[in-house]
């Protein structure tokens, strides 16, 4: 379709671009360092400046959809929305996807095949955006979370370009930062078309920012969509884990996800002692730094072909340094730790270990994942503390307590079904072009 013409707006994007062009100058040492450091200079430069590659639609296609998914935890909460976006759209629907970081652009990539199209997200300069523009050629904008970036939501804007929130979260922390600067983020917030939320409170601090009450929704998670509810033994079945790593099928196991600096020595000094512990950093750069609290940790990059290594019943302490495998890893668990809850890291998802039936623990420290917690605790389906070695213990030890853990988490998971859907509505209502010769869905609410 026809991007239609500008729109005479106020322009602050000379002033936004030399703000950040300050701090990014302030910045640059420790930015250059942490580049170096974690070997994130080796990107695609060109398109992080809004030089994306993009194929031409095809030649039915009447509407462009731009979805965009910051990182991995967004990519794969739309991973359910895309599919059923392509179904309903069919050749008309051209759905373009795009994401920041390099893990998050790897996901998608995985996740996502043809017809869908995965780009990357460009900075927040405005000749940056307005040249990612003009390249992808969106006519509605969905971002995931809280991608509200002043330059890209005011040239979306300018150009008559509907741009809104999907699976919205506004956590107290950064409503306490934006609350700070609310004269200058106000109108970015007030030119959002849509804004689907999670809950009350996040709708609340939406409108609280600028964001029109009227165009607020609140439709719960889709991240309760993408938690498949699975038979984990069929999991096992299928993964060569274990056997590579040397995992013994005849002792406890305990599998600590997406974990954060200071969480590995906790649990590697916690965690009992007659159990075996594997743990996956979150983020791969740090897979040598947690190798070397541990000589003779057992690495997965090892044994990458899967051919097996045989059991050491001494071996007690494993690392999961692979990327796609956490799940596989989940489901050989007696008791999984989601990490980046116990020092202040702010969480991590919970629902994958629960969804194959583990007894789940997570630490204090969740803001992240607030709503998806308070559910599960809630119905007594994830237990909340601070002491994750002992009480991984304790539900080692109380094996039917363990099991009516897993089983109420999944209840909540099942009950939780149908927020994909309900997104998948909101953005359908808003690509004209697509349904103008039908009824507009009607958006169901919590």
């Amino acid at each position: 379709m026809p991007r239609p013409p500008a729109a005479t707006m106020p322009d602050m994007g000379l002033a936004l671009d030399m703000a950040y062009a300050v701090g990014a100058l302030a910045l640059s040492p420790v930015l250059a360092y942490r580049l170096v450091r974690t070997g994130k200079w080796r990107t695609d430069w060109p398109a992080r400046f809004g030089r994306c590659r993009v194929r031409s639609p095809h030649a039915s296609a009447t509407t462009t959809l731009l979805i965009h998914a910051v990182s991995v935890g967004e990519v794969n909460a739309i991973r359910g929305l895309v599919s059923q976006l392509v179904a309903r759209g069919g050749e008309s629907l051209r759905i373009v996807v795009s994401a920041t970081t390099d893990t998050g652009f790897e996901r998608a990539r995985r996740l996502f095949q043809q017809p869908v199209e995965v780009v990357r997200f460009p900075f927040d300069f405005s000749t940056c955006v307005e040249r990612f523009i003009d390249a992808v050629k969106p006519d509605v904008v969905a971002l995931v979370e809280l991608e509200v970036w002043p330059n890209f939501i005011q040239c979306c804007t300018r150009h008559r370009i509907p741009v809104g929130i999907i699976n919205g979260r506004l956590s107290a922390r950064s409503f306490r930062g934006y609350r700070a600067i609310r004269p200058l983020i106000a109108p970015t917030f007030r030119r959002l078309a849509f804004a689907g939320v999670q809950n009350r409170d996040y709708a609340d601090r939406f409108i609280a920012l600028g964001a029109n009450p009227r165009h607020v929704t609140v439709m719960d998670s889709m991240k309760w969509d993408n938690a498949r509810i699975e038979n984990r033994a069929e999991v096992v079945a299928g993964s060569a884990l274990a056997q590579a790593m040397g995992i013994d099928p005849g002792r406890p196991l305990i599998v600590a996800g997406s974990t954060g600096p200071g969480e590995e020595r906790c649990l590697m000094d916690t965690c009992p002692q007659e159990s075996q512990l594997l743990i996956a950093p979150r983020k791969p750069e740090r897979f040598d730094e947690v190798a070397a609290l541990a000589p003779g940790i057992i690495r997965r990059t090892e044994h990458p072909d899967g051919s097996g290594r045989p059991v050491d019943t001494g071996t007690r302490l494993f690392l999961l340094d692979s990327i796609g495998e956490l799940r596989d890893a989940y489901a050989l668990a007696d008791v999984a730790i989601v990490g980046r809850s116990f020092l202040g890291m702010h969480g991590s998802d919970p629902l994958d270990p629960i969804s194959l039936g583990v007894p789940t623990l997570i630490g204090p420290c969740h803001e992240d994942f607030a709503e998806l917690v308070a559910a599960l605790a809630e119905a007594e389906g994830i237990v909340v503390t601070d002491e994750p070695g002992p009480e991984a213990a304790r539900l080692l030890a109380e094996v039917d307590r363990g099991e009516r853990l897993a089983e109420n988490g999944r209840r909540v998971i099942t009950r939780k079904h149908g927020a994909t859907r309900r997104h998948a509505d909101l953005l359908w209502n808003h690509l004209p072009s697509i349904h103008a010769s039908s009824s507009p869905l009607v958006v169901s609410t919590l």
